[in-house]
């Protein structure tokens, strides 16, 4: 099993996302992506969840820490690469994407419904990455 007192998800990060959390992108982060699309398609609840959030960032960074494992790839570097680069597929090509990063680049992010898509799965995807790695399998 893998050491869960290592920090993946910081509340920093949780704050930075925060931001535009209007979008729902610290509630992806900390990996709860059905309140995250409440928020993506809501504005944060009409702004108020938003707020309120500003509270449980610290709560949900806990939590995300209990639940995922570190490893080579970095959360935080992963989701500011998704949020601030994703149109043009930089955190899949740090992922080791090729394809589909080629795929998002010259789609503009699948046409932008991507995003949604990987809004909902990265945390998983990094921590695919980060248990081949483990294992010796990439």
């Amino acid at each position: 099993m893998p050491d869960r007192e290592v920090a993946t998800h910081s509340p920093l990060m949780g704050y930075l996302l925060w931001i535009f959390g209007f979008m729902g992108a610290h509630r992806f982060y900390y990996g709860k992506p059905i309140s995250g699309t409440l928020w993506f398609l809501t504005l944060g609840l009409f702004l108020i969840g938003w707020i309120i959030d500003l509270f449980l960032i610290p709560g949900m960074s806990r939590s995300a820490d209990r639940r995922y494992a570190p490893g080579v790839k970095d959360y935080d570097l992963s989701w500011i690469l998704l949020t601030f680069l994703g149109l043009f597929g930089v955190h899949r090509f740090y992922l080791g994407k090729w394809i589909t990063g080629l795929i998002w680049l010259l789609t503009g992010g699948l046409f932008l419904v991507g995003y949604l898509y990987d809004y909902w799965t990265l945390n998983a995807q990094i921590e695919a990455v980060n248990d081949a790695q483990r294992s010796g399998r990439a």
